[in-house]
This record gives structure tokens, sequence and C-alpha cells, in this order.
């Protein structure tokens, strides 16, 4: 018999434009977070809190994270994903694009992003966190599906 585990919901945001290149997105560069620091990442993510749903929770986390509000959100997956090695190891992140929004995106939390900035989608810096490279593939591809995993053995 199997034991229950605890599942840790999260939210993230893609912000997209148009550029010179192809489609952008916004990454952040993870500083002092104490988990994949030194990673491009999402520039607005989060932990889904108790009582809120992932949209209020992307929408929260854009304006904590970057002082942007009115995103159109396009709901793109929602990622089952594990960490075998990690106490808490049961994930499900749901992630959204963005190609609106109000307000200048900018580094609001100091203390953990050393930098946010535009890159092509077919162009990503290195490192990216592997989970989100996976769902930026996606997009890029227009490959995503609604349901995604990461992490399992059975994907190794």
């Amino acid at each position: 018999m199997h034991g229950r585990f605890v599942v840790v919901p999260a939210a993230y945001v893609f912000l997209l434009r148009d550029g010179s290149r192809g489609t952008e997105v916004l990454l952040q560069l993870r500083r002092g977070t104490g988990y994949m620091d030194d990673h491009w990442a999402a520039a607005a993510a989060g932990h889904v809190e108790r009582g809120e749903t992932a949209y209020a929770a992307a929408h929260r986390e854009a304006r904590e994270e970057l002082g942007i509000d009115g995103l159109d959100l396009t709901f793109v997956t929602a990622m089952q994903r594990t960490a075998h090695d990690l106490p808490i190891d049961e994930r499900v992140d749901f992630f959204f694009t963005a190609r609106t929004w109000t307000g200048e995106p900018r580094v609001v939390e100091q203390d953990k992003a050393a930098d946010l900035r535009w890159w092509p989608l077919d162009a990503l810096p290195d490192p990216v966190v592997p989970h989100e490279a996976a769902v930026l593939r996606g997009i890029r591809s227009g490959t995503s599906t609604p349901y995604s995993t990461f992490g399992f053995d059975e994907e190794d």
C-alpha cells in the first residue's frame, strides 16, 4: 500500500511578443531563491496559494514579480512532474502565455532575479530551468498539449 503524498501547485507566465527574429519570450535570471539559481526561467511564476485558482495565481505573480496587470492569459499546459530526490517531489504546474498586459515589465523582487530579458524562442539562453525549457519547446513548435509530464522514468 502506498502512502499519500502532497502535490504542490504552481503557476507560470511566459510573456510573448513579436520581435525581429520571430516570437520572443521574457525570461528572468534566478538568483537568491535556493532553487535553480543562475538559470533562466519564466518571468513570473510561483506557488498557487490555498483557495486560489491557478489563473488568479498567474495574475498575482505577474503583479508581484513584474509590476504588470491586465494580462490576457492563454492556458498552455498542466504539467505533472516529479523529482524523486527532493523531499516534496510531486508537483502540478500550470503554464500560461500572455501577449497583452498593462504596464512595463520590470524586476520587482530584486533579491530573487539578477536579470530580465527578451529572448527569441528559437535562441534561448543557457541554462533554462529544464521543465520550463520543455514547455517553451512545445510553444515554439506548436506541439503543446493540455496535459504533460516531466521527470518520470518512462520519459527518461
